[in-house]
Parts: structure tokens; sequence; C-alpha cells
């Protein structure tokens, strides 16, 4: 089952997650669940990558959880049932959102075909997301008798606003791409062959600046999305600042933007 979350680097700097179930369109069983979390745990102290890509192989992103074969249920193995197993499984769901935020690393999601249910709630997470004009974003929660988790609620609301978020989340109606990138959703739309080129693209413009600078950058940018004051946001923002320059490695920022060379950053 491993198999069904691919790791690789296909860049400098870069290490990509692939859902592999194309077969299944990409729907989660309780493996990839697990074996998702423990990518991203595994992440967090690799200093050596610099950017995350989240993508998906075949024709969709990821249509959710497989109804139809999702694999062994840990909730129930350990004898829960009913409403217990229910609560357990969205607890063990729900860490996922938060980790992809609270990696240093900023992710970048590229979107192809159905994004819906998890996968939704993934693309949300991300820092930034890129959708190939096949892509499709369908609330298929309601599919199971609700219309939100995973914090879409929350999420999409602050991605694309109170009225705009309402629609999808009660209504289920699919936004495309192009509609995506128009209301934010997205970052871009992009022709499907150009998808992993831009999102490599992108990494690597992200891969030019200070390590710790891009983390702390990252911190800042969601946890200031709950400050109460453009003062408490901007004290946030300089003691980030204090850290970053206190580093060898912005020092070798500022001596290749002199210089005009690429900097050569040591971690430290």
């Amino acid at each position: 089952m491993s198999d069904a979350i691919l790791v690789d680097d296909p860049a400098p700097g870069v290490r990509r997650i692939t859902l592999n179930r194309p077969e299944a369109r990409n729907a989660f069983t309780h493996a990839m669940y697990d074996r998702l979390l423990a990518t991203l745990d595994e992440l967090r102290l690799d200093l050596a990558t610099r950017v995350v890509i989240l993508t998906g192989a075949g024709p969709a992103f990821c249509t959710g959880h497989d109804l139809r074969d999702a694999g062994p249920d840990p909730e129930l193995e350990a004898g829960l049932s009913g409403l217990y197993a229910r609560k357990q499984f969205l607890a063990r769901l729900s860490r996922l959102p938060p980790a992809l935020r609270a990696l240093p690393q900023p992710v970048i999601a590229a979107l192809n075909g159905t994004v819906a249910g998890i996968g939704y709630a993934l693309s949300l997470a991300s820092d930034m997301a890129l959708a190939a004009r096949s892509a499709k974003f369908v609330n298929a929660i309601h599919n199971a008798g609700t219309g939100h988790e995973l914090g879409l609620s929350y999420m999409l609301p602050r991605q694309i606003g109170t009225q705009r978020a309402a629609e999808p989340l009660l209504t289920a109606r699919p936004v495309l791409a192009d509609e995506a990138e128009r209301i934010g959703l997205v970052l871009r739309a992009v022709p499907d062959e150009e998808l992993m080129p831009e999102a490599l693209a992108l990494a690597e413009r992200i891969a030019a600046n200070t390590p710790i600078g891009i983390w702390m950058t990252k911190q800042s940018l969601w946890l200031n999305q709950g400050a109460g004051s453009l003062e408490a946001a901007m004290e946030l923002e300089h003691r980030a600042v204090h850290i970053a320059q206190a580093t060898a490695d912005a020092a070798e920022k500022q001596s290749a933007f002199f210089e005009k060379r690429p900097p050569k950053f040591g971690l430290a």
C-alpha cells in the first residue's frame, strides 16, 4: 500500500508527493491517510527539502475517501463502532490539513481532474495551488449526507470570500479551472501538459530565497490570518526578521544579490 503514496525529488530541493491510485481516481484508503501523515512528519525535519509539490497520478487529483474499497478500518479494528468510530476516524483525517500548514516548506498543490473530499481540503490547506484546465472542484462531501468537514467551512471562505464559498458548500456545484482562477481558489489555471513544469518553475523561484526566510514568512502568512491588529501582525514579522537575519544564509543571500549570482545556502 506504500506505493499508493509516491515520493520523489524532481528537482534539487523539491520533494514531490504523488497520490498514486489512478485506477481509483486517487481515492484515499485508510492506509493512505497514515502514510501521508508519516511522510509529512518526516518532511518537517528534512532541511534539505525546500519546497513540496503535492499532486495526483492519472486523470484525477483525488476524489475523496474510497467508499468502495478503503481497506481495513483502524477504528473498527480497535473495537469502536457507530458514532464513536466515526468521531475517531474524522479526528485522524483532520490531522492532514494542519500538517500541511505546519510544514516549514511551502506546499504547491498541482491539481488535475476531479478535486473532491479530502482532495479539496488538501488543495485549500496548501500554500498555493495550480490547476490544470481539466481540474474540477466538487464538494462531494454532500454524497456522504453532510456538506462540510476537514476544515472546508473555515478555509474556503477565507480563500474566496463568504458568499462565493456559500454556493459550492451548500449546493455542491462544480467549480471549473478557469472560474477557480478567477475567484482565487487557485493561483493559476494552465494547460494540462504545463501543470508540472509550472509547479517546478514556481518551486525554483521559491528555493532561490533564504530557507529560514521562506519558513518564517510562511509561518507569519498563516498565523497573521488571525492577528488581532496590524501592529500584532508586524510584531510577529519583526521577530521573524531577527531570527532570519541572524543566519549565515541571510548574509549569503545579500552577497549573492549584490554579486549578481545564484546563492549557495548552507542551512546555517
